[in-house]
């Protein structure tokens, strides 16, 4: 896109396609080449224009909101299979559950971006094969790889998700970026979205009770189902429509957050230590470790596509080489943990699943952190940091399919 913008920059028309075509790649890639343009009159403009905030809210065209309307729906209706089929509710959610909005999300990120038809066959492909699979599992309470299958398949359909979001350029570490900051994005205004659909709730069962009418079981049987479907797809397309919404918010929950975390970190090792309770024998604690670690790097790595785009404070920085060294220890624990319990009772199909996710994880955020201590040492710069995440996440991929796909076959579905 970078040189067709360079080629056609005296073409109004021609970058305006290009611009309504897809507006995110295009301000971003123009964004690169401003530095080198900048003097051109024309250039001046579309930098002008791609950086006005405007304070109305952008519902973007009738056929992009008819679209968002459509997907929201079908999300809500995925949801109600079970009442509508009448399936066991215990055995559709924990299989499907990420089937209700991500392959929605993936389509919507496929159209924006125009992907390719061998990628788009490749996406269909896999999500297709992943539904059949995980519905063909044989049923049991007590299968702990139905339960690994079910807990890593969201992850899958994540990767899948990104895979569209980053477009046809797989190797763009920026994007890749971006999908996490996008993420970041989504949960803010998921969660604002649910937090005003449920004071809505409140007033119209309350409203409704006032004249005598009892709609609790209705109201959430189908609106509160179809909305919290609904919510992750209208809160995609006002984060793509209306970036500045919480364009804002997350850098600043990112910076309030990160000190935040490594302080609580730091006092809950050193309480750790005095409460006599350890991940080695606690198996309950273990998992609770593990559910803290994954929390942790999760913050990591969305503070880290934060601060690589809007800010290189080196307080920042080292906030964030500090909270690596911290994570990076609880990592050790919990991975040293597991072999311990390894060596004491055996091999489980959920050992080696944690294990193999520690040490992926441990392996992450030592690259991590090595790039940091880098960046303070003036060795590199920030974007090497967000290189380190950006080229990891597609292993995160291959192993929730490995875990999801061959653990059931080869641990006898026990």
């Amino acid at each position: 896109m970078k040189d067709e913008i360079v080629n056609h920059l005296n073409d109004p028309g021609h970058l305006e396609k290009m611009y309504r075509n897809n507006k995110g790649s295009f301000k971003r890639e123009f964004s690169k080449l401003y530095p080198e343009l900048k003097g051109n009159i024309l250039a001046d403009f579309w930098h002008e224009r791609l950086h006005y905030e405007s304070d109305e809210i952008n519902w973007g065209t009738g056929k992009e909101l008819t679209i968002i309307i459509i997907a929201s729906l079908i999300a809500g209706l995925i949801a109600k299979v079970p009442a509508i089929f009448h399936i066991s509710e215990d055995f559709f959610y924990p299989r499907n559950i990420g089937f209700i909005f991500l392959p929605l999300l993936t389509a919507y990120f496929t159209w924006k971006n125009n992907l390719q038809p061998g990628k788009i066959a490749i996406i269909c492909g896999v999500m297709f094969l992943s539904v059949v699979y995980i519905n063909a599992l044989p049923a049991s309470e007590k299968s702990d790889t139905l339960l690994l299958a079910c807990i890593h398949l969201p992850l899958l359909l994540w990767v899948l998700l990104g895979s569209a979001f980053v477009g046809n350029d797989l190797t763009d570490h920026q994007k890749r970026l971006g999908f996490l900051k996008y993420n970041g994005d989504l949960v803010v205004m998921t969660t604002l979205i649910l937090i005003a659909g449920g004071i809505m709730t409140g007033i119209t069962i309350g409203l409704f009770s006032i004249i005598g009418f009892s709609i609790e079981k209705y109201y959430f049987q189908y609106v509160g189902v179809f909305g919290l479907a609904a919510a992750p797809v209208v809160g995609t397309y006002l984060t793509r429509t209306n970036p500045q919404l919480v364009g804002k918010v997350s850098p600043v929950i990112a910076k309030i957050f990160s000190p935040l975390v490594l302080v609580m970190l730091v006092i809950y090792l050193v309480a750790m230590l005095f409460t006599g309770k350890d991940p080695y024998k606690d198996r309950e604690f273990l998992l609770i470790f593990n559910a803290l670690l994954v929390g942790v790097m999760a913050i990591i790595f969305f503070s880290v596509a934060e601060t690589s785009k809007i800010s290189k404070s080196r307080v920042e920085i080292w906030i964030l080489f500090m909270l690596s060294i911290v994570t990076t220890i609880v990592n050790g624990i919990a991975l040293s943990a597991i072999l311990f319990r390894i060596s004491e009772w055996g091999i489980t199909p959920n050992r080696i699943a944690v294990m193999g996710s520690n040490v992926l994880i441990l392996i992450n955020l030592l690259l991590v952190t090595i790039q940091l201590f880098k960046v303070l040492s003036k060795k590199r710069d920030l974007t090497e940091v967000g290189n380190a995440i950006a080229v990891f996440l597609p292993v995160y991929g291959l192993w929730a399919t490995f875990v999801t796909f061959l653990f059931p076959l080869l641990f006898g579905f026990k």
